[in-house]
C-alpha cells in the first residue's frame, strides 16, 4: 500500500470537500498541505487543518494573482502572526502572465514576495512558489533571501533554470499536467528524485489544449504517481516511498 501526500491543494475551493477527504484517504492519503492564496483563503484553510488535524496541514500564503495594494499589509501581518499554526509559506511568488500585470505590475509583485521570503527566512518556513513567465526572477530572489526550503510548484520553465534550482537544492512537484504538458513532463523527469513532490493542485481543471480534462482532487494524486513512474521507469512503489519521505521532510511533518 503505497503512503501518499498531496503536497498542494487549494482544499477550501473544492466543493463537497468532505466527501473529496474521504476518498483521499481511500487512495493512501495520509496527509495534504492546504495551501492559502490571500487573507480570507488563509484563514480557510487554518480552518480546515483545525477540522481535519493530524490530516490537512496549512500553508499561509499570498498569491501574485490576488494582491490589492489595499489590503497587502493585511495579509501580510496575519501570515507572520499565524504561523506557528501552518508549516509552511505559500503560494507565493511571482506571475508575469499578461492578466496578472494588469492586477500586479512586476515591481509590486517583487516588493511582496521580498517581504513573504524575509518572513520565511525568520521563521525558518518553507516556501511553495508559483513562477509562471518568472522563473529566473523568482529563483533570484529565492537565493537573495537565503531561504533554505523551496518547492517551485508546478514548473515549466526553462532547462537552464531548473539546473539552477536543483543545484541550489530546492524541489519541484509533479501535477496532473504531467500527463500531457511537455515542459512539465521534462521538468518532472529531470529533477532528481530526492529533489521531488507531488501534488494536484485541486481543483484545477486540467486541459489537453483547449479540451477539458478534469477538475482534480485529491485522489488524483495517483494519476501523478503513475505517470511520474511511467514517465521515470521507475516503479510506482520506489516513487511514493521517496516522495512521501521528501514531504515529511520538507515540511517538518511526523512519520507516518
Amino acid at each position: 500500500m503505497y503512503r501518499l501526500i498531496d503536497t498542494h491543494a487549494h482544499l477550501e475551493e473544492i466543493e463537497e470537500l468532505e466527501q473529496a477527504i474521504i476518498e483521499a484517504k481511500s487512495a493512501n492519503i495520509n496527509a495534504i498541505i492546504g495551501v492559502g492564496s490571500n487573507y480570507q483563503s488563509n484563514q480557510k484553510v487554518l480552518h480546515l487543518a483545525r477540522l481535519y488535524k493530524g490530516f490537512v496541514y496549512a500553508a499561509l500564503g499570498l498569491h501574485p494573482a490576488k494582491l490589492k495594494s489595499s489590503e497587502i499589509k493585511c495579509d501580510l501581518e496575519f501570515i507572520e502572526a499565524h504561523l506557528d499554526k501552518a508549516v509552511g509559506i505559500g503560494e507565493i511568488g511571482l506571475d508575469y502572465h499578461k492578466k496578472v500585470k494588469t492586477i500586479a505590475e512586476k515591481d509590486l509583485q517583487k516588493q511582496v514576495f521580498r517581504e513573504l521570503l524575509r518572513i520565511a527566512r525568520i521563521y525558518e518556513k518553507p516556501v511553495v512558489i508559483h513562477s509562471r513567465y518568472a522563473w529566473r526572477d523568482a529563483l533570484d530572489l529565492l537565493e537573495e533571501a537565503q531561504v533554505k526550503k523551496a518547492v517551485f510548484h508546478w514548473y515549466t520553465g526553462t532547462s537552464s533554470v531548473l539546473r539552477d534550482i536543483v543545484s541550489q537544492g530546492y524541489f519541484i512537484s509533479a501535477t496532473p499536467a504531467v500527463e500531457y504538458h511537455e515542459e512539465h513532463r521534462r521538468a518532472v523527469k529531470a529533477t532528481p528524485l530526492p529533489q521531488l513532490l507531488l501534488e494536484t493542485d485541486s481543483p484545477v481543471c486540467y486541459r489537453r489544449g483547449s479540451e477539458f480534462e478534469y477538475e482534480a482532487k485529491p485522489a488524483d494524486i495517483l494519476r501523478v504517481l503513475a505517470e511520474v513512474a511511467r514517465l521515470r521507469s521507475i516503479s510506482q512503489t520506489k516513487i511514493a516511498e521517496v516522495t512521501t519521505n521528501n514531504a515529511l521532510k520538507f515540511f517538518g511533518l511526523p512519520s507516518y
